[in-house]
């Protein structure tokens, strides 16, 4: 979003066989937590107990004061419709995806940083009390009092949330600096929740200076662990379904929102918990939008229809799209722009390897590789380079929110998912071309996580032709 082949996965220009691939997977999808459905709110898989307090304590290793977090209170927004999701970096440290729960990370027992006299875990997880009148109307919550819930946590210490206000102030008098996420200065201007936690810290603990800890959490965010790796790729996996399902319904005459909804279906039919974005199914003119949500056109002959459409796995993000002729055929124009589009997506995808960057400019910079074969192949109307038709940037960070929060500039290292995502869009022609797939980077190159789903346009027009013949043939009597 602007934002494995049937032989196996494709890898920095290799192929490793796909029995490999999935037995690999299903190593690791066995190390997935999968829960009671008697837990309401929580994720159908997370990670181990032992990832996540991993993730804590490099945290907190590096501060010289109390990092406290609160989670979302499930009053975020009034819509009838809104299923409770986690703030990301709070479910991040903690795999809890339920209301109203806090989070206290002490600096360590034997860090120069360490000022208490806090007898006991450097940890303090926070839940609401029991409340058995409200579970009968929203399901069992876990709360302080559950037993074994320790275990079922991952925390040594849990309290009831009411106790969190006193716990601020004992610790506002030894540290005169507590950490938490402060909202964004700029772009955003900061979500209301940040301000709400920042504001509730300066109630409790006027006297202290609260500073962020948003860029330590982002930089943990940046390289996926194993287990985050096997729910992404069932996030991908989901996506290509659905994305293979469009290309054989396609045809003129369709709904956009009839494409979107189908490819909901197979995200919802497979296991996904939600879209990892609003749908976006772009025909004709609405192919050159971007982020174009309406879905109320009518396909028309001719038209070229862009499909960037992401299921969410568990919280994680899958992020693909294709560009298809709406009536199986690419004109030829159509046709050039496309294979311009996937020329360059190929040329970035051969830079891709730690070291280089997503920035807009420099000797590293797999953007501009991209950007400089677009503006070197194919002319608009006018007889201009067509590199002013590329509107955004290559990729983003991919994982627990479809634009994971990192830096464009900073170099790659292993472990990061990224997405490749060049796009040329002409409204003079009705005319927008965009192929966006999934990329892990690896020691030594890349892996394409979405490699499955063909890019290629005679497969594509192959895979439309092949359904179209399935149609005509369940429609004889």
């Amino acid at each position: 979003m602007s934002g494995r082949s049937e032989s196996g996965l494709f890898c920095n220009g290799s192929v490793i066989s796909s029995a490999f691939a999935r037995g690999f997977l299903a190593v690791l999808t066995t190390l997935l937590v999968a829960h009671s459905p008697a837990q309401a709110q929580q994720r159908r898989e997370r990670e181990p107990n032992s990832v996540y307090a991993e993730r804590r304590a490099k945290l907190a290793s590096n501060i010289d004061g109390p990092i406290i977090l609160l989670g979302y209170t499930g009053r975020e927004e009034e819509s009838e419709a809104y299923i409770f999701a986690q703030e990301e970096n709070f479910y991040y440290l903690t795999g809890h995806n339920e209301e109203e729960a806090g989070l206290i990370l002490l600096p360590p027992e034997g860090s120069k940083a360490k000022k208490d006299d806090w007898q006991g875990p450097r940890e303090i997880f926070y839940l609401p009390p029991k409340d058995p009148r409200k579970e009968k109307w929203n399901g069992v919550r876990l709360s302080p009092s559950d037993p074994s819930i320790e275990t079922r946590t991952g925390f040594a210490l849990i309290k009831p949330m009411p106790e969190l206000h006193a716990t601020v102030e004992r610790l506002a008098k030894i540290y005169p600096t507590f950490y938490t996420i402060l909202p964004y200065q700029k772009e955003m201007g900061g979500y209301p929740h940040e301000k709400e936690t920042v504001d509730w810290l300066k109630q409790a603990a006027p006297e202290v200076t609260v500073k962020d800890i948003r860029p330590s959490i982002t930089d943990l965010r940046l390289i996926k662990s194993p287990t985050e790796l096997a729910l992404l790729r069932q996030a991908i996996d989901l996506s290509l379904d659905a994305q293979f399902e469009a290309m054989k319904m396609m045809r003129p005459g369709l709904w956009e929102y009839q494409v979107a909804a189908k490819m909901m279906e197979t995200h919802t039919m497979g296991g996904s918990e939600a879209e990892a974005y609003a749908p976006i199914v772009g025909a004709g003119p609405n192919s050159t939008v971007l982020h174009y949500d309406k879905l109320d056109r009518k396909i028309e002959d001719g038209d070229i229809v862009v499909l960037d459409v992401g299921a969410q796995y568990s919280g994680y993000a899958g992020d693909i799209t294709r560009t298809l002729p709406a009536n199986g055929k690419f004109t030829p124009r159509q046709r050039e722009i496309y294979e311009i589009v996937l020329g360059a997506q190929e040329a970035a995808l051969r830079a891709l390897k730690p070291g280089m960057d997503m920035c807009r400019k420099g000797d590293k910079s797999v953007y501009k590789i991209a950007y400089d074969y677009i503006n070197s192949h194919g002319k608009d109307q006018h007889g201009k380079p067509l590199g002013q038709y590329f509107i955004h940037g290559l990729g983003h960070n991919l994982g627990l929110n479809v634009h994971d929060p990192g830096d464009v500039c900073r170099p790659f290292v292993p472990g990061m998912v990224v997405t490749d995502e060049p796009g040329i869009y002409i409204p003079e022609e009705n005319l927008g071309v965009r192929i966006e797939d999934d990329v892990l980077i690896t020691e030594t190159g890349y892996e394409l996580l979405s490699q499955r789903l063909p890019r290629d346009p005679d497969e594509i027009e192959k895979i439309m032709a092949d359904a179209a013949k399935l149609r005509a043939a369940e429609a004889k009597p």
